[in-house]
């Protein structure tokens, strides 16, 4: 069995998907702009030299989901993909994707962001599988708590495992396995599968890909 994983933010994306859905509940004026503006701009500067506190940006980042309707942030989600994401997915990428589709036995994106912003992404790529951050749902709305392991780091790790798990398998007993991503926060994934791949990384990752004779590659042309 082979496996193929992708990073999705600024790895498939030229850009980040969690960020800019902030954004845009600015623009909709679903939250306050000038204190969601600072605090998801803090969260996403802390994330990229890797000192995120995922619980406390959780905290935040899921709390939208709690005070607006389900119907509401679905209208929302529509207007996102087509004005922000679709224009953030560059062709190498949608083309990477289709031929790791064409060969592997499991092809899934593994994502920090939570689940209700990524899952439809994952499905403009015809990816079959999404592994994320859970956000809870109780009765069919969400109560602003995490559900299960947050899908950060380690626990990206820990999440690949029971994914894996529920099919019979483990990293280590698959034929073959890559995890394509651009950030330093990956390493721990990174390091487990037979092919790890820096996509457009951020410096500590290509220091770290170049140190170890890692591929390097970029998907926004």
């Amino acid at each position: 069995m082979n496996l193929v994983l992708f990073d999705l933010d600024n790895t498939l994306l030229a850009g980040d998907s969690d960020y800019e859905w902030g954004q845009f509940l600015i623009s909709k004026g679903a939250v306050d702009r000038a204190h969601y503006e600072a605090k998801n701009h803090a969260f996403y500067e802390d994330y990229k030299v890797g000192r995120l506190d995922i619980h406390a940006f959780l905290a935040f980042a899921l709390r939208p989901l709690v005070t607006h309707a389900r119907a509401q942030l679905d209208a929302w989600h529509a207007e996102y993909m087509a004005t922000r994401i679709c224009p953030m997915i560059p062709q190498a990428a949608r083309d990477l994707v289709r031929r790791h589709l064409a060969d592997a036995d499991l092809v899934a994106i593994i994502t920090a962001t939570n689940s209700f912003v990524t899952a439809p992404i994952a499905r403009e790529f015809g990816i079959p599988h999404l592994i994320a951050t859970d956000p809870e749902e109780i009765g069919g709305h969400f109560t602003g708590e995490v559900s299960g392991t947050p899908c950060f780091r380690e626990g990206k790790v820990t999440r690949i495992e029971q994914f894996l798990a529920e099919r019979g398998t483990t990293l280590e007993r698959l034929d073959d396995s890559w995890f394509y991503s651009d950030s330093h926060n990956d390493l721990p994934l990174l390091e487990r599968v037979r092919h790890p791949v820096a996509v457009d990384p951020d410096p500590t990752l290509r220091a770290h890909a170049e140190a170890h004779d890692w591929p390097v590659i970029s998907l926004r042309g």
